[in-house]
């Protein structure tokens, strides 16, 4: 096996072009926007899940593919779009990878069935590169004291973007048209297109001779669509299924094949010798629980708020207001998030990435102590969403100062796709976990209380072992990419 080089430190690929204090800010904000909306479209759909069969005329099993489409489809798409993003510019991908999001949402926007509405979304999953295109291009475009807490902005973003979108989304659906919630995020993502052109700065393209491993996109974007469809599928079809077993079976073939490939590719897809080894393999270790943490209390939470009250544990609230009690967690997100720069600038991202985590377990103790309270659980959403901001921060900070300049769009798409694999993985879980306490109320088979409180135990011990790996991350490498 060939040795890796050392890490490089997180300096600019090239120096970055002079710019003043205001376009920093200026570029700072309209990627970080253009994050917002990507996370935003993968949770735009939620209000409507209940009401999809009735409005398109087809079942419950069959509308669930309008959720499935957008995860699959970005799955497919990231990693190799984050690989040309190094290859032929960043800033030239956010932008392409803006037009399906645009297209996507119109398509949806005018959908009188489903088969429509499933392209639509499929469409939008395909444009979600631009968030680790985004903190990628940060790293170029600006100073290195300004990196850390741009990228902890970007970062942010994913959680603003879910966390603004439910609200708005379930506003437009109760009061207008649930046409204009996919008007309005069309608009926005045309508006954030001007803006990218006109105030984003264009990084240097990579280096002459690489070429696009197109053998080692089919592989991973075929073992991931059949992993994460056995996986987002396996409830309903049945986890001893055949339809399940051999998605599985599929995508542990094609995952092994892969591997061997990109080891023996010239050009790779994804370095596995960097991602694969030391502390970016320790990183995107950490990042998976993350990610498992996140989503186990995003499924939990908002179920015990519009529970029926008379279960004795529901607080009976409707989508709206339910929306509206977690706008604060997403906010939190975006206030917390200049301050996990400064801590990764004193003490590294390893402190701020083991921080984020030991919060996020802390708010899971929160919500267990105040189940059956709705200020209870804004508040343990809250100290949640403060922790993910941290930990968010930090992770494309230990990706990118452990990759060599031409490789961090890669690296960061490959950390976001494990980041997805994690919530996926939660979904699966904890939707069995929910399941198997399942009891009747009305009429009415609902998750008992029991099935709740294993999963905020569950959802806090991913959270302590997120931290207890993170913590095997070398502190010498960690101090290597500190940035202001």
């Amino acid at each position: 096996m060939t040795t890796a080089t050392p890490p490089a430190t997180l300096q600019p690929a090239a120096p970055p072009s002079s710019l003043s204090a205001g376009r920093i800010r200026l570029v700072v904000l309209v990627l970080a926007a253009t994050g917002v909306i990507a996370a935003g479209m993968q949770t735009l759909i939620v209000p409507l899940i209940g009401r999809l069969p009735a409005l398109l005329g087809a079942s419950a099993d069959d509308t669930a593919w309008a959720v499935t489409a957008t995860l699959l489809a970005s799955a497919a798409v990231v990693p190799a779009v984050g690989r040309l993003g190094d290859m032929f510019g960043k800033r030239r991908m956010i932008l392409l990878s803006l037009l399906p999001l645009i297209a996507g949402s119109v398509i949806c926007a005018l959908a009188g069935s489903l088969v429509p509405l499933i392209v639509g979304r499929a469409l939008q999953g395909l444009g979600m590169g631009v968030i680790p295109l985004g903190m990628s291009l940060l790293r170029e475009v600006l100073p290195p004291e300004r990196v850390g807490s741009a990228v902890a902005m970007m970062s942010a973003s994913m959680g603003i973007g879910g966390a603004i979108a439910l609200p708005v989304a379930a506003a437009i659906a109760e009061y207008s048209s649930w046409r204009g919630m996919f008007w309005t995020f069309a608009g926005l993502a045309v508006a954030v297109l001007v803006l990218v052109c006109c105030l984003v700065p264009a990084d240097a393209p990579g280096r002459r001779g690489q070429r696009f491993d197109l053998i080692g996109a089919v592989l991973l974007a075929a073992s991931l669509v059949s992993l994460l469809l056995a996986v987002s599928k396996g409830a309903d079809w049945g986890w001893s299924n055949g339809r399940t077993v051999g998605c599985l079976l599929v995508a542990a073939m094609l995952l092994g094949s892969w591997i061997l490939q990109q080891l023996r590719a010239r050009s790779p897809l994804v370095d596995l010798r960097r991602v694969g080894t030391g502390t970016v393999a320790i990183t995107n270790v950490a990042s998976f629980l993350v990610g498992f943490s996140m989503y186990a209390q995003s499924l939990a939470i908002p179920q015990l708020m519009q529970l029926p009250a008379e279960t004795g544990y529901g607080m009976g609230q409707s989508m709206l207001q339910m929306a509206l009690w977690l706008v604060p967690s997403g906010v939190t997100m975006m206030v917390v998030s200049p301050f996990g720069a400064r801590l990764t600038a004193w003490r590294g991202p390893k402190t701020t990435l083991v921080a984020g985590a030991l919060v996020v377990a802390a708010g899971y103790g929160v919500a267990l102590l105040t189940i059956s309270s709705v200020w209870g659980l804004v508040a343990a959403t809250i100290v949640i969403s403060a922790g993910i901001g941290l930990a968010y921060g930090a992770i494309p900070m230990l990706v990118m100062g452990g990759v060599d300049a031409h490789e961090t769009a890669a690296a960061n798409a490959f950390n976001t796709l494990v980041r997805s694999v994690g919530t996926s993985a939660a979904a699966a879980l904890i939707g069995a976990v929910l399941a198997a306490f399942a009891g009747s109320v009305s009429g009415h088979s609902v998750p008992a209380l029991a099935g709740f409180q294993v999963t905020l135990v569950v959802g806090g011990g991913a959270a302590l072992a997120a931290a207890a790996v993170a913590m095997c991350i070398s502190s010498r490498r960690s101090r290597a990419v500190r940035a202001g």
